[in-house]
């Protein structure tokens, strides 16, 4: 398994809550935040639901939208004429890892026509993919997609530091200068920026593999990082999002979604109920 095991039996029961204190009861009488419910649904954050709901595309049984509604299982529910299956159940979200190549972009709709990692993900109907963090065009490895912006912004968003791993080569070798630099902080055009974690992995002739570890997701932060400091960045792999690793046996443009038990076990370590963090990787 790519996340261990660590759920007891009552932890591997559907109802797992993303943000809540409870867990979303099946009960048609039940009604639960629009916007919440929207976001976990696939279609954007909890912040794009209510610029939403407050441009008047969003309706419930054909009427006008309103801040602060609140829907239940009966309701209909539409973005535009689009009509929206919620999740107001104990079904689980949907998780695709994928293995993202070099020349792919992580956007549905790019200008210049290039290749996008969108275009290999399974067709759905009633929902979209959520990218988990992004990759730019030349750096490879580990996407996660999911069917639940909630469960995306809560590893996306800065203020949880969730640990992105990355493996990177370089021309050269990096000095002990250098090393303390880049975990004290290099200041960049957006702000200080630092590794929380730096380890050198070996290589052969004139290039050296090192893996680094940051808690944020700024724009080629890392490319940035080694740059200040008059190195290039020759090949970039994220090899870890928070509690999950690239599977080993997961080739380059192919994607494996998560069972129930994965799932699950994800969903327990996000809300941090899980009785162990610790990650297994698959050495097969």
């Amino acid at each position: 398994m790519y996340i261990k095991r660590a759920l007891s039996a009552r932890k591997k029961q559907a109802s797992v809550p993303l943000s809540d204190n409870t867990a979303i009861k099946p009960d048609l009488m039940v009604t639960h935040k629009l916007h919440k419910l929207l976001a976990q649904s696939g279609l954007g954050s909890r912040r794009e639901m209510e610029a939403l709901i407050a441009s008047g595309q969003v309706s419930i049984n054909g009427k006008s939208a309103k801040l602060g509604d609140r829907v239940g299982a009966r309701d209909l529910v539409r973005v535009n004429k689009r009509i929206i299956r919620l999740n107001t159940n104990e079904r689980l979200p949907r998780i695709i890892l994928y293995h993202k190549p070099e020349g792919e972009i992580v956007s549905r709709h790019d200008p210049e026509g290039r290749p996008s990692v969108f275009e290999k993900l399974p067709q759905l109907k009633l929902s979209r993919w959520v990218a988990i963090g992004r990759l730019d065009f030349n750096t490879s490895g580990l996407l996660i997609f999911t069917t639940n912006g909630v469960l995306a912004n809560r590893l996306m968003h800065p203020r949880f530091q969730v640990e992105r791993e990355y493996a990177v080569r370089i021309i050269g070798r990096l000095t002990p200068e250098q090393k303390s630099q880049l975990l004290m902080g290099v200041e960049l055009e957006d702000g200080l920026a630092k590794l929380s974690d730096l380890s050198e992995q070996g290589g052969e002739g004139a290039n050296r593999w090192y893996h680094v570890v940051l808690k944020e997701g700024r724009n080629r932060e890392v490319r940035r990082l080694f740059e200040a400091l008059g190195l290039t960045v020759s090949r970039l792999i994220r090899v870890r999002f928070g509690p999950i690793h690239l599977p080993p046996r997961l080739k380059r443009g192919m994607w494996h979604e998560l069972d129930e038990n994965e799932t699950a076990n994800l969903l327990a370590l996000v809300n941090g109920t899980a009785s162990s963090g610790v990650i297994a990787k698959r050495g097969n």
